[in-house]
């Protein structure tokens, strides 16, 4: 059973200031899982999360730390001692140290970098170099590299011995001289041989790889695809200059998901999570989007106003707007989330264009035929307006139909002009479906009404 404690209870054994409180809650610290106590840590004051931390042991205080929010880390910095601060680095992996300075002041980049050994420096100042879209930038550079003529038990002997500055010991990467990427080898493979073979003769040469500056995204989509644990990264010259771990590929996929999320609802994406965003900044983003969609309106009351004549003959027209108007947007934003959807697993490309026009132009023929049969009778029944009926199921036909080709033209659309499909969704293509079902409507109404 997982171990559980709360910032409350940590609060409170600190704040008691007793000896045997303190002995107890170290024990109970150190039951519990790094990320749980990253989290419990976070919601904790400055100083006693300075107190809690110095009660981890050596092991649980770096996994710890990595797993905290930035700005957390950042006070731990501050008020760690420099040996502190020196025994906790040594347990950071280069890429989780780049991503946790990316963002920090100068002063503490510069005093973390010092308490770091020469190698480690260079690791990180390589990593923050690539951009942040790329491969290289969540990459980490401690891996396992073994040379074709290595014999099993030498290389389990050289696992043993540096395995525990090593992010990943399941797969290794077998190299030339040169450092040039040649093979692939399991841990696995190599416990269910001779102790005696090389490496070479058990190697997967068929290699599934990354260059430095591929997008990350792209990258991350293998580890589903090909099932991967680890993925190799290669520069030009394909030399071996890092991996990317499955952890860091789930992380990529999360930030990529919610990024998604953001542009569908009209948000101008943000790296902070929702309580660390200020209310300024929530606002901020959010404003733009809604002062396009906004004064897009415009648009609707021109028709409006140029079809003031067919509600004016018959007023229950108006009445029936704000339901031909939901429909389509509902119908529009069914398409373009599967498509988007599909568009980001890779299931739908651009080549499928045709194919995806023509299936949802079959989907919303039968989607409108039903609702228009559905309301045209419910019309006919409450109204009894033959006319009207007719109006009605006749715009709900064409609606769905434009509202469905559109909810799966506008993603593919965006990609195509190299833009996130994304910020097709739900709100502006509900606010493009309303200009067209309006348009729609008035214009079924004025032929039908003479």
């Amino acid at each position: 059973m997982i171990s559980k404690i709360t910032a409350e209870e940590i609060a409170e054994n600190i704040r008691s200031n007793n000896v045997q409180g303190l002995k107890d809650l170290k024990e109970k610290l150190n039951r519990v899982n790094p990320v749980d106590i990253a989290q419990v840590l976070d919601e904790l004051t400055d100083e006693q999360r300075l107190i809690a931390f110095r009660l981890l042991s050596k092991d649980n205080a770096a996994d710890t730390f990595v797993e905290m929010e930035q700005d957390s880390q950042q006070k731990l910095i501050e008020g760690f001692t420099d040996n502190e601060l020196k025994q906790v680095l040594a347990d950071v992996y280069a890429d989780d140290m780049a991503d946790m300075l990316e963002e920090m002041p100068a002063n503490v980049v510069e005093r973390v970098l010092s308490k770091t050994d020469p190698q480690m420096r260079a690791d990180v100042n390589q990593l923050l170099q690539y951009p942040e879209d790329s491969a290289g930038a969540v990459m980490t550079t401690e891996y396992v590299s073994l040379k074709e003529a290595t014999k099993v038990s030498d290389a389990f002997n050289w696992i043993r011995k540096n395995g525990d500055d090593r992010k990943d010991l399941y797969t290794c990467y077998v190299t030339d001289p040169q450092k040039k990427l040649i093979g692939v080898v399991t841990v696995r493979d190599m416990l269910l041989c001779k102790k005696d073979v090389p490496v070479s003769d058990i190697m997967e040469r068929d290699i599934i790889s990354v260059r430095t500056l591929d997008d990350k995204e792209d990258a991350a989509k293998l580890f589903d695809r090909y099932d991967l644990s680890a993925l190799p990264v290669i520069d030009n010259e394909q030399r071996l200059v890092g991996i990317i771990t499955s952890d860091d590929a789930i992380d990529v996929l999360q930030d990529e998901n919610t990024e998604d999320f953001q542009k569908m609802a009209a948000i101008v994406p943000q790296e902070d999570t929702y309580f660390e965003t200020s209310v300024w900044q929530h606002a901020k983003n959010r404003l733009p989007w809604l002062l396009i969609l906004m004064f897009s309106s415009i648009f609707t009351g021109m028709i409006i106003d140029k079809y003031e004549a067919a509600f004016t003959t018959m007023p229950v027209l108006v009445a029936l707007m704000p339901m031909l108007s939901d429909t389509g947007g509902n119908c529009g934003s069914q398409t373009s989330t599967l498509v988007i959807r599909g568009m980001a697993v890779d299931e739908i490309k651009l080549k499928d264009f045709l194919r995806v026009f023509w299936k949802e132009f079959r989907i919303a023929i039968i989607v409108g035929a039903c609702l228009a049969l559905a309301n045209g009778v419910r019309i006919l029944i409450q109204y009894h307006n033959p006319v009207l009926a007719m109006i009605i199921a006749s715009t709900l036909v064409f609606v769905v139909i434009a509202s469905k080709l559109m909810g799966c033209c506008l993603p593919m659309l965006a990609k195509a002009l190299h833009m996130d499909p994304a910020i097709m969704a739900s709100p502006l293509l509900t606010t493009v479906v309303d200009v067209c079902s309006v348009w729609i409507y008035f214009s079924i109404a004025t032929v039908l009404m003479n």
